[in-house]
C-alpha cells in the first residue's frame, strides 16, 4: 500500500512539473530573430508625407512664396502664387521638385530653386511593460530608450532589454528585435515584453 501511494504521489508529482513547464513555456514571449537596423537614414530621406505633418517650403530668393504649410486632410498644402499642391505620399525632396515644377509651368518664376524640411512626423507608440504606454511626438535621433523614458521608464514587470519594435519597411508591417540604443523612425510601435521569473 505505501508502495502504491509513493507511486501515485510519484506520478501526480510528475504530472505537476510537466504542467509548470508546459506553462511556463506557453508565457514566455518570443522575440523576433532578425534585429532592427543599428544605423537609419534621416527622418527626412524616406519620410512619406501624409496629413497632419507641417513642411517648410523655402524657395530661394523669394520670401513671400516661403513659409511652414500644414498638410491639409486631404493631403494637399496651400502655397501663395503656387496655389494648391498634392504633399500626400511625397517625400521632402519629391515635393521640393513639384513646387519648383508648378512655380516654373505658371510662368511665376524662371528655374526656381525649392527646399522643403520636414517639421512634424508621425508619432511613435510605446506599449507593454512601461509606466505610461502612449502616443509620444517624434523628434530626430530618439532611440529605444529614449523612447522608453518618455513613457516613464521600465515597470516593474519589464524585462529590461527585451524589445519588440514594429516598423512599416516599404509598405510591410514587420516585427524586429531591438536594443535600448536601436534609433526609433516615425510610426514605429515599441512594445516593451514581460519578464515571467
Amino acid at each position: 500500500m505505501t508502495s502504491q501511494s509513493n507511486r501515485r504521489r510519484f506520478f501526480g508529482t510528475l504530472v505537476l512539473v510537466a504542467s509548470i513547464v508546459v506553462g511556463l513555456n506557453g508565457c514566455s514571449v518570443s522575440l523576433p530573430s532578425e534585429m532592427a537596423p543599428t544605423v537609419v537614414e534621416g527622418p527626412n530621406e524616406g519620410y512619406l508625407l501624409e496629413p497632419g505633418n507641417k513642411v517648410r517650403v523655402t524657395v530661394f530668393s523669394e520670401s513671400n512664396l516661403s513659409g511652414e504649410f500644414l498638410v491639409d486632410p486631404i493631403g494637399n498644402i496651400a502655397m501663395p502664387l503656387a496655389g494648391t499642391v498634392p504633399a500626400m505620399g511625397l517625400t521632402a525632396k519629391a515635393l521640393a521638385l513639384r513646387v519648383a515644377d508648378v512655380l516654373s509651368r505658371a510662368g511665376y518664376l524662371r528655374d526656381p530653386k525649392v527646399a522643403v524640411e520636414v517639421m512634424t512626423f508621425r508619432p511613435f507608440y510605446v506599449l507593454g511593460e512601461v509606466r505610461q504606454p502612449g502616443e509620444f511626438g517624434y523628434t530626430s535621433g530618439v532611440t529605444v530608450l529614449g523612447a522608453i523614458a518618455k513613457a516613464g521608464g521600465y515597470d516593474y514587470r519589464a524585462s529590461k532589454g527585451e524589445v519588440v519594435l514594429i516598423r512599416q519597411v516599404q509598405g510591410v508591417e514587420k516585427e524586429l528585435r531591438a536594443t535600448e540604443r536601436t534609433p526609433v523612425l516615425p510610426g514605429d510601435i515599441i512594445k516593451v515584453v514581460e519578464r515571467y521569473f
